[in-house]
């Protein structure tokens, strides 16, 4: 029999860094694997923003409620689904990574999605909890204009500045961020 290795508590182990296991409430869990599927089944090298919008979509009433249901949800999840389906907005094979660096092998994450992940664990603690809800992912996801998110969100005609607003958002942290190009 081999011995126990002891564990260590998450207090003990320093502070908190992103890794999107470590981070995420259990309503995030679901999100990050959907969004992991849908980039390897479109055949994207990483997981961006957008696929992270599109999962939460599909997975977060709550989120789902920021943008009041209708024309506008429905103009949304019709971009997000033709982007998946390699029409529209050509993204395919292009990685969201603004110059940042190599793409790694494998389908990582995107620098700007792992930036959204960070924030949005930030966010969290910010507010006292331990772990990231979908709310402070979308607020995070249109902090930078630069990012698919913001580009999908503003071609469906959502208001950015608005949005952070209706999520819940610090509004000077977000309003008017998303909507600079």
């Amino acid at each position: 029999m081999l011995p126990r290795i002891p564990q260590q508590s998450a207090a003990a182990s320093g502070p908190k860094r992103f890794g999107a296991d470590a981070v995420l409430g259990a309503e995030l869990a679901p999100v990050v694997s959907g969004a992991r599927r849908r980039a390897l089944r479109d055949g994207d090298r990483q997981v961006d923003t957008a696929h992270l919008l599109h999962s939460l979509l599909e997975c977060d009433p709550e989120v789902r409620a920021v943008f009041g249901g209708g024309p506008q949800l429905d103009r949304l999840l019709g971009y997000l689904v033709q982007r998946s389906i390699g029409y529209g907005l050509r993204w395919q094979s292009a990685a969201e990574d603004f110059g940042a660096g190599p793409v790694t092998a494998g389908g990582g994450w995107s620098p700007v999605a792992a930036g959204a992940m960070e924030e949005a664990y930030e966010r969290a603690v910010r507010r006292g909890d331990e772990r990231a809800r979908g709310l402070d992912l979308l607020v995070a996801l249109v902090a930078d204009p630069r990012s698919r998110a913001v580009e999908v969100l503003g071609r469906a005609g959502v208001e950015l500045p608005r949005l952070p607003v209706r999520a819940g958002g610090e509004c000077e942290e977000c309003v008017g961020r998303g909507d600079a190009g």
